[in-house]
């Protein structure tokens, strides 16, 4: 039988966060140009950059029975085909109207997307190195939000107008790419016996290597025959109630981080703090390597060292960042550090995030919730992060013009303050463990409840 190294399976089913990651920092090189061209206020720019983030919301809410009725793989490749076409058709789109239209379509794919990716991951892996596995996810995320900021750079420089047209149009190579990929990667095993292809299932977990496939496929049976007697193919349940509001919590403190609001922005950021149009979309890169480089180096630590210690000692880093941020725009002191200290205020802010919340969001929604419902749960995870991250995108322009950068980031710093104790006292510890034996955890703090 032809087997596959999990890792490389892991590492084509993570492109899918490859593409959501880049639309989101591909935008932050258009807005000058969107704003001037359809002669956009503060409000309509950041309706138009919010738009995708919209998208989002609905595809997370409707993608939860496509991905149980036709399984993760199927749907990946559907969804990468037609996000393609999306991004070819915002490319080409002749007016404002049509621009909208087919950026809240690719919002939506990009939601179903951001739901099955990680999902899928956490489905094949071994429980040793899921955290590491499910966090290609976000590495690959990251690494596109570096290349996006690289490319809208070079872009930049070579066409003096109209440049935004490509920025978003080279997004359909790297969809076009994801889509012939998955054909060779097999379907979810877990998502096999669900579904009672036992035999199936066998088959993948041995196609990857699994330690014990016959154990594995066993465990997966009992754990769902468990969920049916306890009518666990329903989310909103007494049981889940847990899960539910781990997901909840952590999606929205992500967003309250205002990571995305600054990486979408970055490029402003800078031009707030004196900075050239064109020093400021240089000085962006900056801030993609620097996510990329500690989201790297997460990859290391997260099922060494734990989800929680991670989220802790982010938090810190993030309090003292955006606070000092939020004292420059404050004073309109920006001459710290010799002139740069917004952008190594706002690298240290990525660093911390990126080692922290951006490691550990997907890959504990991923782990946290039953077999039966586990689609549902990480819509519910994604739904939220993205309703979150539509509402700072789109206020974040106004909310700038009206009070300013200083109480923008100071906002920021206090919700990290509350996210420290969060990831302290609340936020259970699952590494090392398999999925099941998460849900026995979890039920054990169900009843203490």
């Amino acid at each position: 039988m032809k087997t596959q190294n999990v890792f490389t399976v892991a590492i084509i089913i993570a492109l899918g966060g490859f593409l959501f990651g880049y639309d989101i920092a591909m935008m932050s090189g258009t807005t000058s140009q969107l704003e001037q061209l359809f002669d956009l206020n503060s409000f309509w720019l950041g309706f138009t950059i919010a738009i995708a983030i919209l998208g989002t919301i609905v595809g997370t809410l409707i993608i939860g029975k496509p991905a149980e009725r036709f399984g993760r793989r199927r749907s990946l490749i559907a969804l990468s085909g037609l996000f393609a076409l999306s991004t070819i058709g915002s490319a080409t789109a002749i007016n404002w109207e049509l621009l909208l239209f087919f950026r809240f379509i690719t919002g939506v794919l990009l939601g179903c997307i951001s739901v099955v990716t990680p999902m899928f991951i956490a489905e094949i892996s071994p429980a040793k190195k899921r955290g590491q596995l499910v966090l290609l996810n976000q590495f690959f995320v990251v690494t596109a939000i570096f290349m996006a900021f690289v490319v809208n750079y070079l872009l930049a420089q070579v066409f003096e107008t109209g440049s935004w047209r490509w920025m978003i149009g080279v997004e359909a190579i790297p969809a076009a790419s994801f889509f012939l990929l998955l054909n060779l990667v097999p379907e979810s095993p877990r998502w096999l016996v669900n579904q009672g292809r036992n035999d199936e299932a066998l088959a993948v977990f041995t196609r990857i290597k699994a330690e014990n496939p016959k154990q594995e496929v066993r465990i997966v049976q009992e754990s769902v025959a468990q969920e049916i007697s306890m009518d666990q193919g329903k989310l909103f349940t007494k049981e889940n109630r847990f899960p539910i509001l781990i997901a909840i919590l952590m999606a929205a403190f992500n967003q309250l981080a205002g990571i995305n609001a600054i990486m979408i922005y970055a490029p402003r950021v800078f031009e707030m703090a004196g900075f050239a149009t064109g020093a400021s979309l240089l000085q962006s890169i900056s801030i993609g390597a620097t996510n990329l480089l500690f989201t790297f180096v997460a990859l290391f630590l997260i099922d060494k060292y734990g989800r929680r210690t991670l989220l802790m000692i982010g938090s810190v880093g993030m309090v003292f960042f955006l606070g000092m941020l939020s004292k420059s725009f404050f004073t309109g002191n920006y001459s710290d550090l010799g002139g740069y200290g917004v952008m190594i205020y706002l690298m240290g802010f990525i660093a911390f995030f990126a080692f922290s919340q951006g490691a550990v969001l997907w890959v504990v929604i991923s782990e946290i919730f039953p077999n039966k419902v586990r689609s549902k749960g990480q819509a519910l995870g994604t739904f939220t992060h993205w309703i979150m991250a539509a509402a700072l995108i789109w206020g974040f322009p106004v909310l700038n013009n009206v009070v300013g950068g200083g109480p923008a980031f100071g906002f920021f710093a206090i919700m990290m303050v509350l996210h420290f104790f969060f990831a302290w006292k609340v936020l259970p510890e699952t590494k090392g463990k398999s999925l099941e034996e998460i849900q026995v955890d979890m039920k054990k703090r169900h009843q203490k409840l």
